[in-house]
């Protein structure tokens, strides 16, 4: 389902029929250093990845991560979405992008109406995004689309940045 449209990208719910994009997305380096290793690493924990991950959003509250597709060729490049966490009171935007699609304006181009999105569509009084305290260029994208730098919290026993927008 298409949830969003910018001028080059197109932003719709994921499926487990895009399993092969997010082994690939999952593993890369960048992706593991900065989010996390989820521990994906065969295209059933990719499916599975999916279906308990962004789907299971979707289905409990209306949005989560959006697979970020080029309109040309409807080619795959990252995720892009809202995620809801238990440890976080408000919900938060997320995004990541294959390194080969980085540093070309896709991340602030989905961000940007993601978090336009949330508060507009979804009614969001308050979004917020984390970042590891390293993660310099998601920092720097936070701040362009608009968002505020609060301080930093604990989550899981690390140390992040946080940001806000109202």
């Amino acid at each position: 389902m298409k949830v969003l449209e910018t001028d080059r990208l197109i932003l719709r719910w994921l499926t487990p029929d895009d399993a092969v994009f997010i082994l690939e997305l999952l593993n890369e380096p960048a992706w593991i250093r900065f989010i996390g290793d989820k521990g994906v690493r065969t295209l059933e924990d990719a499916k599975n990845y999916i279906v308990t991950g962004p789907m299971k959003m979707y289905s409990q509250m209306g949005f989560g991560l959006y697979m970020a597709e080029l309109k040309e060729g409807s080619t795959p490049i990252g995720m892009c979405g809202l995620i809801k966490r238990d440890s976080l009171e408000d919900v938060d935007i997320g995004f990541a992008f294959l390194s080969k699609y980085q540093n070309k304006g896709y991340g602030y181009e989905s961000a940007s109406a993601t978090l336009r999105y949330g508060h507009e569509q979804l009614a969001l009084k308050r979004i917020l995004a984390i970042t590891s305290l390293d993660n310099h260029a998601s920092s720097r994208l936070l701040e362009k689309i608009g968002m505020d730098y609060e301080g930093t919290i604990y989550l899981d026993m690390e140390e992040l940045k946080l940001f806000a927008s109202k």
